[in-house]
């Protein structure tokens, strides 16, 4: 027989085993396996809009920061403003409340406030269902934990009228069984907790690149003022 043939033969026979003792394990967890499956559904499917969302929010920001910042280093507030309405991004609604501002402020600490109540109203939508995460996660490991103790419940109570010289062979098998679901549980719960952490920490960072955006038009802003102040002095 071909040495090509015997490959194949063998990795499909590994594939075959490999489904076998994941059905069966999945099968001898009992009922709770399948709440456990759902939690983590749940989870991954907001993990993925979570995502995906964010992503979506960092690009539109960047689009538009590219747009808005050459206007306003040349101090086209006004262009600016137009540019910045248009743009349905989290940062170009930000910088509209305060260019907005801007028109009939005298302090700048006025345009810092504007910008602020903007990014206190963007923010909530950031991070939006993302701690529900990490609560899949804890009650995935939970019901693993219950599911476990459920399940040594019915071995002790299935060996207490077994014939004595099974009941070790039966206990250890039971338990055996039982800790399915404390396993799975945990299978479930470390992918979950570590999206959640890869999605705080992009929240956190498309709230600070807000913030840093915010604080480079108000430097932006204070030098055009400067500016045109000395004009007015040479002039005069």
């Amino acid at each position: 027989m071909p040495a090509a043939t015997e490959t194949a033969i063998t990795a499909g026979e590994s594939s075959t085993s490999f489904v076998t003792t994941v059905v069966s394990f999945f099968a001898e967890g009992g009922p709770f396996m399948y709440i456990i499956f759902f939690v983590f559904l749940v989870g991954i499917a907001i993990s993925l809009e979570r995502f995906i969302y964010l992503n979506l929010v960092q690009t539109r920001n960047q689009a538009v920061w590219k747009k808005l910042f050459p206007l306003l280093s040349q101090g086209k507030f006004k262009a600016a403003m137009e540019e910045a309405k248009k743009s349905s991004s989290a940062i170009g609604k930000i910088l509209s409340y305060g260019l907005s501002r801007s028109a009939y402020a005298t302090r700048t600490d006025e345009i810092e406030m504007a910008m602020e109540e903007g990014l206190l109203e963007t923010i909530p939508g950031l991070e939006r269902r993302t701690h529900y995460i990490a609560t899949f996660a804890n009650i995935a490991t939970l019901l693993g934990l219950l599911g476990t103790i459920m399940g040594l419940i019915n071995a002790f109570t299935a060996v207490a009228s077994a014939d004595p010289a099974q009941k070790a062979d039966l206990l250890s098998a039971s338990i055996s069984v039982a800790m399915n679901t404390t396993a799975f549980g945990l299978m479930a719960a470390i992918p979950l907790l570590l999206t959640f952490a890869y999605l705080q920490s992009k929240t956190n960072q498309l709230v600070d690149s807000m913030e840093m955006a915010s604080v480079k038009f108000l430097n932006v802003f204070r030098q055009v003022q400067q500016a045109k102040a000395q004009q007015n002095k040479s002039a005069s």
